[in-house]
């Protein structure tokens, strides 16, 4: 596939995407949590889609940072995409070297004594430098392949944590009481749900 015809391809999943990602949302899926915070003496409603981690997480997996824009965490692509980049590009790096030294040591296996590092290399320094490259380059590629689940973690926990309740009638405080009778003191831990 030449480049003109990945990135067009690219560009059409982004598309279609973001048209999923603008349809109006399946009212069986959604359900309405009813907050007790009144605002100018009406009740305040919060809407909870269990499925938006699971969207998160798949606009991720399809395209790095689709799903920190699903979430509406625009600061987080440009790390994503540079963090993804710079994986990609160490690959690259380290494959063009590979190639570089095992063109040359082919060149001298056939007979050849013509190549770049004729004079610099000898045949067992190619092999050495043949190894270190295709090392690098399969640590990139894990790296790049970690980096990318860990993009894709990212959209799902920071969508979860975006249904996260934090309001005051849940708390959970220390409390410290010295008892007089038994001249001793307790300590624990107090769980406040207000309704």
């Amino acid at each position: 596939m030449t480049n003109k015809g990945f990135y067009c391809l690219l560009l059409g999943l982004f598309s279609v995407l973001l048209s999923f990602s603008q349809t109006e949302k399946d009212s069986t899926s959604i359900a309405i949590e009813e907050t007790p915070i009144i605002a100018n003496e009406t009740l305040v409603k919060k809407e909870i889609d269990p499925l938006r981690p699971s969207k998160a997480a798949f606009y991720s997996a399809v395209l790095p940072g689709l799903g920190q824009a699903y979430n509406k965490r625009y600061w987080k692509i440009p790390i994503v995409w540079g963090a993804i980049g710079t994986g990609v590009y160490f690959y690259v790096r380290n494959n063009k070297q590979y190639n570089r030294y095992r063109d040359a040591y082919k060149s001298r296996l056939a007979g050849f004594k013509d190549d770049e590092f004729y004079g610099l290399i000898s045949d067992d320094g190619l092999v050495r430098a043949q190894q270190q490259f295709n090392r690098n380059k399969e640590m990139s590629l894990l790296i790049t392949l970690g980096l990318y689940a860990l993009n894709i973690i990212d959209a799902n926990v920071d969508a979860h944590l975006l249904q996260f309740n934090v309001d005051e009638n849940l708390s959970l405080s220390p409390h410290y009481q010295y008892n007089e009778m038994e001249n001793t003191s307790d300590l624990g831990l107090t769980l406040n749900f207000k309704f």
